[in-house]
């Protein structure tokens, strides 16, 4: 088949190799695998983490919980604090086909969930989320993680299912040593606070932490009983930046065609842009990659500019030049949101192309 580029290639064999990997560290360590779907986007991918052993899907948005609902999956934690009652009503209609949770930080969500779900005559589990740094959401101080904790328990139709943290602040790091310290501070700020409530008569079941480049780390945390790796299916170049994993581990690559350079052939113009690739070059401030993302074969590359349908590549070092008309293979900085960019990508085995898979959460952000 002539595809046409831009596109997404998703290699299975490293997919396949990656959902492995983590579910057998989840096994090894007797935790729950509860993957974010936000990563992927798509069905397909879904399954192949729950056969492999994963225990739930983790959602970011009721749009996107909506969408894994239909497609089958009975057990859904929303990792997102909700306000509004047209979506909370929506929480509570998937709850009549699906086990769902959710997660609080405040005593007005606790308030309004109890409230729809007395209205709905449905049961529902939440999780509080604690800050373990980020400092995005999230209660920080153990008295009011206790006050909020005997509020829940005080809503007859809300049950208390746990505590929840995602150190998402590591991606602002630059190095092994530093992803290492933050996974500890996760897992240990989680599972202290667990210990702090049991020892005021107050049962946690769950104690659940996220983030790839922490999940085998904070994973290893005694009282950790769950993990919510998202972007692990795939990595990308800032998973490589951080060291967690050698661009090889890296499934997902984005197909672009050269379409034009410069006479002395030290600009090289590309089909893929900022629609395609994303504008990410490290969250939360800082950069651990360089550019735009990695280019396969030629390391002395860099894909240094974007513009909407354009993308621009600079030699950093002497080496081998692409030619006109070449595709090129690059690795996103960051492939959550390339994910969400685009309609399908096409799977290959082997390196020979096999199927077509729809990313069919896309633009599902509400």
């Amino acid at each position: 088949m002539n595809l046409q580029t831009p596109y997404l290639m998703l290699d299975e064999d490293s997919l396949d190799s990656n959902i492995r990997d983590m579910a057998e560290f989840a096994r090894m360590r007797n935790l729950k695998l509860r993957p974010h779907v936000k990563a992927h986007k798509m069905l397909q991918i879904a399954r192949k983490q729950i056969e492999e052993g994963a225990n739930g899907l983790t959602i970011s948005k009721i749009s996107e919980m909506e969408v894994f609902a239909d497609g089958g999956f009975l057990d859904l934690y929303l990792a997102y604090e909700l306000i509004s009652e047209e979506k909370i009503n929506k929480l509570f209609d998937i709850a009549k086909k699906a086990v769902v949770s959710t997660t609080v930080d405040n005593p007005i969500h606790v308030e309004k969930l109890a409230e729809r779900a007395s209205l709905h005559n449905v049961d529902l589990e939440v999780l509080i989320e604690v800050d373990s740094g980020l400092r995005r959401c999230g209660v920080i101080e153990k008295e009011d993680v206790l006050s909020l904790v005997n509020k829940v328990r005080k809503c007859s139709r809300l049950r208390l299912k746990g505590l929840m943290t995602h150190a998402g602040h590591v991606y602002g790091v630059k190095s092994q040593e530093e992803v290492r310290k933050i996974g500890l501070q996760e897992g240990n700020a989680v599972v202290n606070l667990a210990e702090f409530l049991r020892q005021n008569g107050i049962t946690i079941d769950v104690v659940s932490v996220g983030a790839t480049p922490t999940a085998k780390i904070a994973g290893q945390v005694p009282g950790v009983t769950e993990i919510r790796p998202g972007n692990y299916c795939f990595y990308d170049a800032i998973q490589v930046g951080l060291g967690v994993v050698p661009p090889e581990k890296c499934a997902l690559k984005v197909h672009s065609q050269v379409i034009s350079m410069s006479k002395d052939r030290k600009r090289i113009i590309i089909d893929a842009g900022s629609k395609t690739l994303a504008l990410d070059k490290g969250a939360h401030g800082t950069e651990v990659v360089n550019g735009f993302g990695i280019i396969s074969r030629y390391p002395h590359l860099k894909l240094a500019r974007l513009s909407e349908e354009h993308g621009v590549i600079e030699a950093e070092a002497e080496g081998p030049l692409p030619q006109l008309g070449e595709i090129l293979q690059i690795i996103p900085n960051h492939a959550c949101p390339v994910i969400n960019l685009s309609d399908m990508v096409y799977v290959a085995r082997k390196g020979k192309m096999t199927d077509s898979w729809a990313v069919s959460a896309r633009g599902k952000i509400q």
